[in-house]
């Protein structure tokens, strides 16, 4: 393991020893340690050098003029973690820690498989915002006016704000998180004075190593079933979807766009393929990119991304006006960006999904969907609940007491 004053650290550099990655996911604690686990590296941060300020400039600006902040003043291998909100304008939460330690992948290190602990079951209160039959009125609302050529797609969210009988455990829903989906990305970040943001997101939005950039866009979504042939079956019904079919070419088109202008080459595949979490199934595009200029960062190409129709909707203006409009809360740093970039560039950045805040005893749990012309509320409203499931399995909740 390495410190934020050594070398940047990189999986090569990382130990590859039992234990590295699971002991760095039972050390976390909330506060102002930052977490975040990959398929590629296991990352926890402790402490606070430096806080990205929130001014008018572009956010890549300001991460790079932090970091060479922090070089000027000694630190060797600054870097920032952290999250940025659904709104580009809004303040993201953002730091440069003092110390940062790296370990392989949570998915190599066999003390994974042991069982997290398990999570109580009994004393929430439960409150949806807005209530499910609200959230498919927001959907058929939407629907008409995409029938009326307002606009071609856009993402509505709907919220479970949940309250424990006492303090939340946040590093046992970490665990919980982390070993239900090693291979994924899990992360616990500070959003907030005494707020937590926590999740596990499948999405990659872009990492880049070097002159190499990866994004994993996805868009159009079924939820699995615990009957193997049903679970195939509905696997195989995403592929041939033409509604979701539909919604991920708009996704890809919008990510072309978005990248081609930093790359010599940029590889997008014609179709789609499949991949699968814990709970829902997803049609992914992997687009790999060369880059044309060494020195554009993760954060970067993130921005230039975010947000993508994945999260928003097409076009980017109208969606998100809809989205004030139909959506009766705040999204804050949900279908944000959450990771990590370094003062080299290199950086992982994941969409802001599958996540909860929590705050004291109440954890509010976010869930969208994307609505095109021929949507149907009521499958919408299901796909939301079938994506409160990774949180609710976390938490102990039975998401069919809860009507989400």
């Amino acid at each position: 393991m390495t410190t934020a004053h050594e070398a940047p650290a990189t999986p090569e550099g990382a130990e590859s020893i039992v234990g590295a990655a699971t002991g760095l996911l039972d050390a976390y604690a909330p506060g102002d340690a930052r977490f975040f686990a990959s398929p590629t590296r296991t990352l926890l941060a402790h402490g606070v050098r430096a806080e990205v300020p929130h001014d008018e400039r572009p956010l890549p600006l300001r991460v790079a003029e932090t970091l060479d902040a922090q070089r000027r003043a000694g630190n060797l291998a600054p870097m920032v973690v952290g999250a940025v909100p659904f709104d580009p304008g809004a303040p993201a939460q953002l730091a440069v820690p003092e110390a940062v330690h790296w370990a392989p992948p949570l998915r190599e290190d066999p003390l994974i498989a042991l069982p997290a602990p398990a999570p109580r079951t009994a004393g929430w209160d439960v409150r949806p915002v807005p209530a499910p039959e609200a959230y498919a009125a927001s959907v058929a609302e939407a629907v008409r006016r995409m029938k009326a050529g307002e606009f071609a797609k856009v993402v509505l969210a709907r919220t479970l704000e949940l309250r424990a009988p006492g303090a939340l455990d946040i590093p046992a829903m970490l665990q919980r998180l982390a070993r239900r989906d090693p291979a994924g990305y899990t992360f616990s970040v500070p959003s907030g004075p005494g707020r937590t943001l926590l999740g596990a997101s499948p999405e990659l939005l872009v990492a880049r190593r070097g002159t190499r950039l990866v994004a994993n866009p996805l868009a159009g979504s079924t939820p699995r079933s615990p009957d193997l042939a049903e679970d195939v079956r509905r696997a195989a019904a995403l592929l041939e979807s033409a509604k979701d079919l539909h919604e991920h070419a708009v996704v890809i088109d919008a990510v072309r766009e978005a990248l081609a202008p930093y790359c010599t080459e940029l590889d997008v595949p014609a179709l789609p393929t499949l991949i699968r979490t814990a709970t829902m199934w997803h049609l992914s595009t992997t687009v790999v990119g060369t880059l044309r200029e060494p020195a554009v960062s993760a954060l970067e190409l993130a921005h230039a991304m975010h947000p993508t129709p994945a999260v928003g909707g097409t076009p980017t203006a109208t969606a998100r006006e809809v989205i004030r409009e139909l959506e009766p809360f705040d999204r804050g740093l949900y279908t944000g960006m959450v990771g990590w970039g370094d003062a080299g560039g290199d950086g992982e950045w994941v969409v802001t999904i599958r996540c909860a805040e929590a705050e004291q005893d109440t954890l509010r749990l976010f869930a969208g969907a994307g609505v095109v012309a021929d949507s149907s509320p009521a499958a919408e409203t299901a796909e939301t609940g079938a994506k409160f499931r990774t949180f609710l399995d976390a938490v102990g909740v039975d998401r069919d007491t809860v009507g989400a």
